[in-house]
Order: structure tokens, then sequence, then C-alpha cells
């Protein structure tokens, strides 16, 4: 199982052409997009940016775990490094969301 999730994440490198930390940019902004779209949350609402949070930090606990079963030495600053590039851009966007009129949703919070 844990070759599976570590060989989907060299294939979509390979596909996409872009590093790994590219990807993790566009993987974060996908999920809090499609959490806001199918849910029908707003963008200012916290629970877009939740979803990717969850489900950002689960893939570094796998990524911890898959590391520790192959007998490696788990490097928490990379860790940190794939959860900021994930997180930063659908933070701005919450943020931008609730102070602004950018996307059209005001600057009042629910």
């Amino acid at each position: 199982m844990l070759d599976v999730f570590r060989n989907t994440k060299g294939w979509l490198v390979d596909w996409s052409g872009l590093a790994r930390d590219g990807l993790h940019v566009h993987i974060g902004l996908i999920i809090f997009f499609a959490a806001a779209l199918v849910f029908r949350w707003p963008l200012r609402s916290w629970k877009p940016w939740a979803v990717a949070l969850a489900i950002t930090l689960a893939g570094e606990a796998w990524d911890i775990r898959d590391t520790l079963a192959a007998g490696g030495r788990v490097r928490l600053d990379y860790n940190w490094q794939d959860l900021w590039n994930t997180m930063l851009w659908p933070t701005a966007i919450l943020i931008l969301a609730r102070t602004t009129q950018l996307f059209g949703t005001g600057s009042r919070t629910p």
C-alpha cells in the first residue's frame, strides 16, 4: 500500500513535468477549490481550507510513515516545506475572500 502512494506521486511528477514542490502547489489548489465546489461552500468559509489542510496533513503523515517503513530518516523540514507549498495559496485565497471584494464575496465572515 505504501508503494502505491509513492508510485502515484512519482507518476504525477513524471506525467505533469512538475517538480514535487510544484505539484504540492497545484494539489493544494485543486483540493481547496474542489471542496468549495462539491460542498457549495463559499471561498470565504474556513471549511474548504480545513479540507485542504486535513488532506495535506494526512499526506505528510503518510510520507513520514513511508519513510520510517523504508528505514529512512524523517526530515521534518521537508514535511514542513511540503505543508507550506500546499497551503500557501489556499490560505491566501481564504484571507483575500474574507477581507476584499476580489472574489465577489464581500468582507464579511461567516
